[in-house]
This record gives structure tokens, C-alpha cells and sequence, in this order.
């Protein structure tokens, strides 16, 4: 199926808009109790049926929503990441979840990182935040290689009941200013 709209492609991934071939593996990403654990938990199949739904209608309605992340070698869906800033939301998030199959192979980073230029670059917002558990140590940790620091405690909207989220984040003077700088250890 043809879905118009961006497309970004780094050197592993594509990252384009939720279709119907993503389906089965978005039910079976929401079905997981150790992805959806800092995610609101599992999910049934219905559920994450309008999940899928509430991700391409956002694209839409507002231009933006997260996208489905493809694995470029074997065209495999492993993730939804991207843009996000639903009704209530305390910021212009770029938010992030990788199917645990992938986890630990810096797909999250490769991918949040393209989607944070494309939130600065084409939508221009002024600042990115993650909304992030206080537990989730995984994604505190790719919030901080991200450049992103604390920035302040935040409540999510109903239905959404969490006891504690921290937003955290940066400016896209900071993002530009650190991806400006060379990597450490690179040879001039």
C-alpha cells in the first residue's frame, strides 16, 4: 500500500507513516509486557488496533504523529517513534518504542535522532521533550545520549494514570549547537 507522506531513511531504517501492513507486529509490540511496561502495559488486540488508527489519523489531523520504524535490511516493522503531541500533552514530544526483538542494537537512538531533525527542521518546534518514567532507566539513558537532560516533572492527560512521568528534553538551539560539534575522538 502507498501512504503519502514523509519519509526518512538513515542508514539502517526507514521511519514513514503507520499503514495496514503494520498490523500484526503493532499488535504483538502492544502485546508485550516487557515493551508496553513503561507504555501504559499490554494491550489487547482490539486495543492496539486503535492505537495503530490514533497514530495514522494524527497524521491527518494534525501532520505529525509517530512513525513506524522498518528495519531497511530485512523491511521488518520493529517500532513506532516520532513526533507526538496529543490533546493535553505537556510538550512537543518525540517519543519512542522499539519491539523488544530490537532493543539494545541502537535502533531507539538512530531513529529518534532523525525524528528530532525532522520535528526542529520541518515542523519547527522550539523544543523537544520525552516524557519518561523514573524507572525506565532504558530510555533515560537514550534521552541523555540524545543530548536531552531533566528538565521538570509533568502529568499526562486522562485516561492515562501514571504516578510520577518526567519530561525530558532540549531546544533545537541545543540539538543544532551539539550536532555541530565534532564526535569525540574523531581526527580533524
Amino acid at each position: 500500500m502507498t501512504i503519502n507522506g514523509p519519509l526518512l531513511v538513515t542508514p539502517r531504517l526507514i521511519l514513514r507513516l503507520p499503514g495496514p501492513e503494520d498490523l500484526e507486529p503493532w499488535i504483538a509490540f502492544c502485546a508485550d509486557p516487557q515493551t508496553m511496561r513503561f507504555l501504559g502495559g499490554p494491550q489487547t488486540r482490539s486495543e492496539a488496533w486503535r492505537g495503530l488508527c490514533t497514530m495514522a489519523g494524527a497524521w491527518h489531523v494534525a501532520g505529525f504523529a509517530m512513525f513506524s520504524v522498518i528495519e531497511r535490511a530485512s523491511g521488518r516493522w520493529i517500532g513506532r517513534i516520532g513526533p507526538w503531541r496529543p490533546e493535553g500533552w505537556p510538550g512537543n514530544e518525540v517519543g519512542w518504542g522499539i519491539a523488544s526483538a530490537f532493543a539494545g542494537q541502537g535502533y531507539a537512538h538512530e531513529a529518534a535522532a532523525a525524528a528530532i531533525d525532522y520535528a526542529f527542521d520541518r515542523l519547527g518546534w522550539p523544543e523537544v521533550i520525552h516524557c519518561i518514567d523514573p524507572d525506565n532507566t532504558p530510555s533515560i539513558a537514550l534521552a541523555t545520549r540524545l543530548g536531552s537532560r531533566l528538565l521538570r516533572p509533568v502529568t499526562l492527560p486522562p485516561p492515562i494514570v501514571a504516578p510520577r512521568i518526567d519530561a525530558w528534553g532540549q531546544s533545537a538551539a541545543e540539538w543544532r549547537a551539539r550536532k555541530a560539534q565534532p564526535a569525540s575522538g574523531a581526527s580533524l
